[in-house]
């Protein structure tokens, strides 16, 4: 049976864990787009160099352990770079390593997207005098992100729930905050059936929205 005392207890605590949980994921996931965006245009760039150093960062984030990135980034930027940490220092190096790993998967993402749309509509626009870019901007992204909402909101609720293992480096999100109530009521079950639910309602609201995107996405489709 659940001990319901402890949940009522732990209740406001897990709350405000998943809150800061909640920022950390839209932090990094508005990053990881930027930089996915970024990097999705960078492996279709007509440049090789820019197209290696574009795979390179892709190949390392997709190829590596997320755990591995968070310490990477917390202990080995200020080993490299020699500078005083900020009291917040945690929390900024949670978002930069969910940021970066988001980037990588969300730049795969993008490519894909990009390249599904039709070669036609490209060469049309530059039949109408666009440059490259402006082809880029006003014809074939508007239509790629379409494609990718999809596979964007999957990799938006997976980067919600990976976004626990930041709990390694004492950021208090919703994990952490579970594990320090554990810790002193000795009550694993009640309080980790507690934060599983409370990411199961996080990832179902995220889930309703992603829907709800499609749908009104599809319907202007419809329209024009």
């Amino acid at each position: 049976m659940l001990n319901w005392e402890v949940i009522s207890q732990a209740l406001p605590h897990l709350m405000n864990g998943a809150v800061l949980t909640i920022e950390l994921t839209v932090s990094s996931v508005f990053f990881g787009v930027i930089l996915g965006l970024i990097m999705a245009l960078g492996r279709l760039s007509g440049k090789k160099i820019i197209r290696i150093l574009s795979s390179i960062y892709i190949d390392f984030f997709r190829g590596t352990p997320l755990l591995v990135q968070i310490f990477l980034v917390y202990f080995g930027i200020p080993q490299v770079f020699h500078f005083q940490l900020p009291d917040n220092y945690q929390y900024i190096a949670g978002v930069l390593a969910l940021s970066l790993n988001c980037g990588a998967y969300t730049a795969e993402i993008f490519r894909s997207g990009i390249q599904s749309i039709d070669y036609g509509q490209a060469e049309a626009a530059r039949s109408l005098g666009m440059s490259q870019g402006q082809a880029m901007r006003y014809i074939i992204l508007p239509q790629a992100f379409k494609v990718v909402v999809p596979p964007l909101g999957n990799e938006f609720i997976a980067m919600l729930k990976d976004s626990c293992l930041v709990s390694i480096i004492a950021i208090e999100e919703l994990m952490y905050s579970g594990n320090i109530i554990v810790g002193r009521t000795f009550q694993p079950f009640p309080i980790y059936i507690t934060v599983a639910f409370m990411y199961l309602c996080m990832t179902m609201v995220l889930s309703l929205l992603v829907n709800y995107t499609e749908k009104r996405l599809a319907k202007s489709d419809i329209r024009n």
